[in-house]
């Protein structure tokens, strides 16, 4: 059973199942840019080029293999540069790259509009939620 307003799957939504290669395309660039580690990395690497280990210490909830995944997507995508410089042991930095800054400045918007309005929205999410609850009733 379905509560009202859930999609049961593409065919219900209106959507023609041909999908245009542009959408799809498009698709996978906001999947990386709208990535919640993609994000906070963006905006990290915006004051300028980061080690690896200050971003771990930076996204404290981050594990050491998702940082790695996002920080090659972002270099695969040429969002960032990743550089060594050869010393004991060798030191790697990441960078934004032109493209990279610019969405970083996007991204700034969001998360400056994220933190005026997160009291809002959790407000909002507990309020629903406790409307929810009262409106299921027990059991």
């Amino acid at each position: 059973m379905t509560e009202d307003g859930t999609l049961l799957g593409v065919a219900h939504t209106g959507v023609p199942p041909q999908v245009d290669r542009d959408d799809c395309g498009l698709r996978e660039v906001l999947d990386r840019v709208g990535d919640r580690w993609s994000v906070l990395v963006l905006s990290l690497l915006e004051d300028g080029p980061r080690r690896y280990s200050d971003l771990r210490r930076a996204i404290d909830e981050i594990s050491q293999r998702m940082l790695t995944l996002t920080l090659r997507g972002l270099q695969r995508d040429g969002l960032v540069t990743r550089t060594v410089t050869p010393s004991t042991p060798p030191s790697v930095h990441y960078a934004l790259t032109g493209p990279g800054r610019t969405l970083s400045t996007e991204v700034g918007a969001l998360l400056h509009w994220a933190r005026q309005h997160r009291d809002y929205i959790e407000e909002h999410r507990m309020r629903y939620d406790g409307a929810l609850a009262t409106h299921r009733g027990p059991g």
